[in-house]
């Protein structure tokens, strides 16, 4: 694991260092509009299969690279691995996203959670960390990655997607306890989550706050921020973990950065629906920035994304901090071609922005 990396632009970035140009990677970046990716997920028989399989896993993962210029790895995995690995029955229904078998909706369900073992029931999440650390020889950082305490609820107190997870939220205002003692259980599982991908040889970690914009200002700091601070103030008491640095993502929660950046995170993402520059000033230089072209933006035409490409530059300016990425995942639609035109157009601007 002590092969030296050949890129840490993406690194670099996140301890706020000069670079000689703008590191971007695209969350999803390995995923269903990728033509290999599909003929491996076939390969696998379905989307749990290939998770669970280290190597597939592996070859997902890399996949994106051979194509893409990009500066950073991240695992191949899914946000809902925990809830799975604690007895919940997650499968994935062909068109309707996740399910769980077994929701928890009662005190009895929730005191019968308890942290996982990370070389148990997640094992296979760890041995795909060190079989992708192994495989790219050093080429670029990868990323490991979790959902966060509060979006992993949601799914597991509803049983299924939704679009505003009302059990959740109506736990949050009748049973606060009860909603907190699941909060708690599901910050140290993601806190000791995130300290075995880096022991396996994960060089960065993200927390994925994918539902944390369904709260009002005071519940998502009370039920969302709460935990996620939880977990990076764990992940600075492990050797392994404290020396990595931690990306909170908590999407449609823009009007929070400031109190994101009080965690002791190293960087934030931000989602399009907020200006680079009033991330900039929200933040006061305390963390890097990851983001925000809407995704949507790569259904245009190249001169439409090298555009938005540029705006989204330029409304950072020449700072030190910024990693390139979508505002969420790129989506099924997208023609490879035109994630090409975009990590080409980031890499040849950020250049030019450098002087």
């Amino acid at each position: 694991m002590t092969e030296a990396l050949k890129n840490d632009r993406f690194l670099r970035a996140l301890r706020r260092e000069p670079t000689d140009t703008t590191p971007l990677w695209v969350m999803r970046q390995a995923g269903r509009y990728l033509p290999e990716y599909r003929a491996t997920r076939g390969r696998a028989g379905s989307f749990m299969a290939l998770a669970q399989n280290p190597e597939l896993a592996c070859e997902v993962t890399l996949q994106p690279l051979e194509r893409f210029e990009l500066d950073a790895a991240i695992l191949f995995s899914d946000i809902l691995t925990i809830p799975d690995a604690m007895g919940l029955g997650l499968s994935f229904a062909q068109g309707e996203g996740p399910q769980f078998a077994h929701p928890v909706r009662t005190r009895a369900d929730i005191e019968r959670l308890g942290v996982p073992d990370m070389e148990g029931e997640l094992r296979y999440v760890m041995d795909a960390v060190r079989l992708i650390r192994r495989e790219l020889h050093g080429r670029v950082p990868l990323i490991g990655f979790s959902g966060s305490p509060w979006t992993l609820a949601c799914y597991m107190v509803e049983g299924h997607g939704s679009r505003d997870f009302a059990h959740l939220k109506a736990m949050t205002w009748n049973e606060p306890a009860l909603a907190h003692q699941l909060l708690d259980t599901l910050a140290r599982s993601v806190a000791a989550y995130l300290i075995a991908q880096a022991h396996a040889g994960a060089q960065a970690l993200m927390v994925f706050d994918t539902w944390g914009g369904l709260l009002g200002p005071a519940a998502f700091q009370e039920f969302s921020l709460r935990y996620m601070a939880q977990v990076v103030e764990a992940l600075k008491s492990d050797a392994a973990s404290r020396e990595l640095p931690v990306i909170l993502f908590s999407k449609g929660a823009g009007q929070h950065l400031a109190r994101m950046a009080d965690t002791g995170c190293a960087a934030l993402g931000v989602d399009w629906t907020i200006d680079l520059a009033d991330a900039r000033q929200a933040v006061a230089g305390r963390v890097a920035l990851q983001g925000n072209l809407d995704p949507a933006v790569l259904l245009a035409g190249p001169e439409v994304i090298r555009r938005e490409v540029r705006r989204v530059l330029d409304s950072y300016g020449n700072h030190p901090g910024h990693v390139f990425n979508l505002g969420h995942g790129i989506t099924p639609e997208v023609n490879p071609e035109h994630v090409k035109v975009l990590v080409d157009e980031v890499h040849s601007y950020g250049r030019q922005l450098r002087g």
